[in-house]
């Protein structure tokens, strides 16, 4: 009789637990019932479901910093391997239209997918050289600016997209090192010749 009341409290302790689920800061939940997405959005705390009919569905509202390894292409035709950031976040309101719409896997099937062809747009229209100078920050901005197009009203805010690393190829280096050597050579050049023209003149006056 002991036993059989121990594991009728064991049963009624365990069916309590597995009918509570925990929505943590940062993410909503959404019930998802028989496969189908049931009730509004459940903000970060204590939720109860049915744990013979309903999963909790959890999505992140936060800022998700996502870190991809990209071969971009240039102008001239180049592969330039790079490390990229995307900062992004989904908006708490469309968390349930992302899920019927896209599914849980949404970064994958969406966020990546438009970043690739997004970056492969816009920095098809640079040179190499220019991912690795002052124009980086054009690039992003327009990577930026043409995900941010290609998501609109999909629930999806883009941040900040962030050229951590660019390798260029090792020949376009060495080319872009010589150009410098040149152009300090010309620039001290002129220098000298302002120089000399500068003195020529001095002791023109003087006589």
């Amino acid at each position: 009789m002991k036993t059989l009341k121990l594991l009728l409290v064991l049963l009624i302790t365990s069916t309590l637990f597995s009918s509570c689920a925990i929505v943590r800061p940062g993410e909503v939940g959404v019930r998802q019932k028989f496969g189908r997405l049931k009730g509004d959005i459940i903000n970060p705390g204590l939720a109860l479901i049915n744990p013979l009919t309903t999963v909790l569905v959890r999505i992140p509202t936060r800022t998700v910093n996502r870190e991809v390894k990209l071969n971009l292409p240039s102008k001239e035709g180049l592969n330039v391997s790079s490390q990229i950031s995307i900062l992004y976040h989904v908006k708490q309101e469309k968390a349930v239209d992302i899920i019927n719409e896209v599914g849980a896997n949404f970064e994958r099937v969406l966020i990546l997918s438009t970043f690739r062809s997004a970056s492969a747009d816009v920095c098809a229209q640079f040179f190499a050289k220019d991912m690795h100078s002052g124009k980086r920050s054009v690039i992003e901005k327009e990577i930026k600016e043409k995900m941010t197009k290609l998501l609109e009203n999909r629930g999806f805010v883009i941040e900040a997209v962030l050229l951590k690393s660019i390798t260029l190829p090792s020949g376009l280096y060495a080319a872009i090192e010589s150009k410098l050597r040149a152009e300090q050579q010309a620039q001290q050049m002129e220098f000298v010749l302002l120089k000399e023209n500068k003195e020529a003149e001095r002791k023109r006056i003087e006589a």
